[in-house]
């Protein structure tokens, strides 16, 4: 860019002297036209060749060269350089306008771990991530880079994963804690055990997602490259018609006039405004949509996504956190900290996951002494011997084979029953908890044309249908295995319109049969799972349901906006050929509505990378 900008200064000084300064030998003054003309149009002549030597002909590179050494032909030479310097000013402002997208982009995704400090031989090597294997121990300095996914084994930090989710919250991180490759370490030194290979980790993934996404087309990019390929030639021959024609038809008619006409024509047809302001449009939306946390694989579904209508979830990790926490501990004739801590206890040597969340809200050291006798009993709960007391902590079934008189909970989600000596104590409610933006998701999509909202989940019909209610789902199917919920998808995708679109957002884990299904699939809350990345079209990178709603807000602008191109630069192409034939406008009006054309329509796509006020 520096390069050109100073090509185009010098040619423009050139020019100007030419201008101002009126030599008496006409030879002088053109010689410094054509130098000023070299400076700044010896690329474009030279790409124009070389495409004419590939088979490329019809191009822009064709149609500025045709037009400006056809103007110096019939004597127009500061027409012919200025077209040229326009020309090039144009696209020294279309270049900054991609640069200024692809930076957006490459500053969020900035995430490519340079080097990786491992244990070898008792000491540290810095070594290209891609040499780590699995198993081996690095260490992440303050201020680094996490290479490569896996578990910390000593230390603990925040995390900064503002290029992973677009969150601006540091993340705090300790030993035990999984962490993902692309995470810069803000303030502790902290070992991480590696568990993935370079090639298969988030950074690596997320990096080929995002330098991929430009390949998929959308109908418009296509639609704008079928345009372009039969409009150029269709204006080249026009021009010739032009030109040559009507001198021969008409009488008192100058062949000068009329080729003049046909260059002004072939450079107002120059079709650059579509060819680059549509790719940039959309590139703008993936760009806008990173900058929120959502990786979009195309503008093909950044395009579909827009005429979305029906909106399919999962349940567990989708609209609920897919984690099991204590919503409730009722005791009995016991304050309500002694019964959670029996509970507890009695958990202690259980790894399932409401042994822990029970753990987790007890909160306190466990006296490994106290518990004695302890048995697991298959399908019921446990028994043993704590503190000298006999507990049975179980399902209801337990209460019932052990005889023990209870109060029957009618919450919804896993219910443990406690009884001490004989005699019932209380309960503890453990459910999965619905995320906090659940509901104003399932509304908002409502607000933007989603006709049917609907959840399938494996759970219970009593689970599915209360979570299902509580946050405004309008159906719900429960109960369901993998495979019933891909005939599901297929019977709903007969409900939809031919234009409209069917979205299934699940975890990306066992709902990949339902993501590659469905027109749309977006993973939720999947970024780390191989399988959410391969089969979804779009990957939301926090946890949050709304970014879907902000992601089909973006869907549409970019749709917008990408309308608003393709009409106010075709109308206005249509306009100015009619006014060049006509001979109403000169070369200078052409070259000035092909370059302002081109710049209006990329500041207008450049709107895209505003994400604040999403509309």
């Amino acid at each position: 860019m520096k390069k050109r900008l100073i090509k185009i200064i010098i040619a423009l000084i050139i020019y100007i002297i030419a201008i101002a300064i009126k030599f008496e030998n006409q030879l002088i003054n053109n010689t410094i036209f054509i130098i000023s003309y070299i400076i700044v149009g010896y690329e474009i002549v030279k790409k124009a060749i070389r495409n004419i030597i590939r088979g490329k002909i019809f191009d822009e590179n064709f149609l500025m060269t045709v037009a400006t050494i056809g103007a110096f032909l019939i004597g127009e030479y500061p027409e012919a350089v200025a077209v040229m310097l326009f020309y090039q000013i144009g696209e020294l402002f279309q270049s900054y306008a991609v640069d200024k997208s692809r930076k957006s982009i490459a500053n969020l995704m900035d995430i490519r771990p340079d080097f990786a400090n491992v244990y070898r031989n008792e000491k540290i090597e810095k070594v290209n991530p891609e040499e780590v294997k699995i198993g081996e121990t690095i260490i992440v300095k303050p201020g680094e880079k996490i290479p490569l996914d896996g578990k910390i084994t000593e230390g603990k930090t925040s995390l900064d994963t503002k290029a992973l989710t677009g969150e601006p919250i540091p993340r705090e991180v300790k030993e035990g804690d999984e962490v993902l490759s692309g995470s810069i370490n803000i303030n502790g030194v902290i070992k991480i055990q590696v568990k993935k290979e370079y090639g298969e980790s988030t950074v690596s993934k997320i990096l080929d997602l995002v330098e991929n996404a430009s390949s998929k087309k959308s109908k418009s990019e296509n639609f704008i490259t079928k345009f372009a390929k039969y409009y150029t030639p269709a204006v080249v021959i026009i021009a010739v018609i032009i030109a040559i024609i009507p001198p021969l038809l008409i009488e008192n008619q100058e062949f000068s006039d009329w080729i003049y006409r046909a260059l002004s024509f072939l450079v107002v047809s120059c079709p650059c405004a579509l060819v680059i302001s549509i790719p940039l449009s959309f590139f703008g939306g993936i760009g806008g949509a990173s900058k929120i946390g959502v990786l979009v694989k195309g503008s093909n579904y950044l395009e579909a996504l827009s005429h979305a209508e029906i909106a399919v979830f999962d349940k567990t990790g989708t609209l609920t956190k897919g984690v099991f926490e204590v919503q409730k501990v009722k005791p009995v004739d016991i304050p309500e900290e002694e019964l959670l801590k029996i509970a507890a206890y009695a958990e202690n040597y259980s790894n399932h996951p409401i042994s822990k969340s029970i753990k987790k809200a007890y909160g306190k050291e466990i006296d490994e002494k106290q518990i004695i006798n302890y048995q697991e009993l298959s399908g019921l709960g446990i028994t043993a011997k704590i503190n000298e007391n006999n507990v049975l902590v179980g399902n209801e079934k337990l209460m019932q084979e052990k005889n023990i008189k209870f109060e029957k909970c009618q919450d919804i989600g896993t219910i443990l029953y406690i009884a001490i000596e004989g005699k019932y104590a209380g309960y503890i409610l453990i459910a999965d908890t619905i995320k906090k933006d659940s509901k104003i998701a399932i509304e908002e999509l409502k607000k933007n044309n989603i006709k049917q909202t609907i959840m399938l989940t494996g759970d219970r019909k009593k689970v599915g249908e209360s979570v299902a209610k509580e946050i405004g789902i309008d159906k719900v199917y429960t109960e369901l295995l993998p495979a019933d919920k891909v005939k599901k998808v297929e019977e709903l995708l007969k409900t939809k319109t031919q234009k409209g679109k069917l979205i299934f957002v699940g975890d990306g884990i066992n709902d990949s049969p339902a993501l590659t299904l469905a027109d749309i699939g977006i993973a939720m809350g999947g970024l780390g799972s191989d399988s959410s990345i391969e089969a979804s079209d779009i990957v939301i990178m926090t946890d949050e349901p709304s970014k879907i709603v902000k992601t089909i807000k973006l869907s549409k602008k970019t749709m917008r906006i990408v309308k608003e191109n393709i009409i106010f630069a075709i109308f206005i192409k249509i306009l100015v050929l009619i006014l060049a034939a006509l001979g109403l406008s000169t070369m200078w009006e052409a070259v000035f509505a092909d370059v302002g054309v081109s710049i209006l329509a990329i500041i207008n796509a450049l709107r895209l990378l505003n994400t604040k006020n999403i509309k």
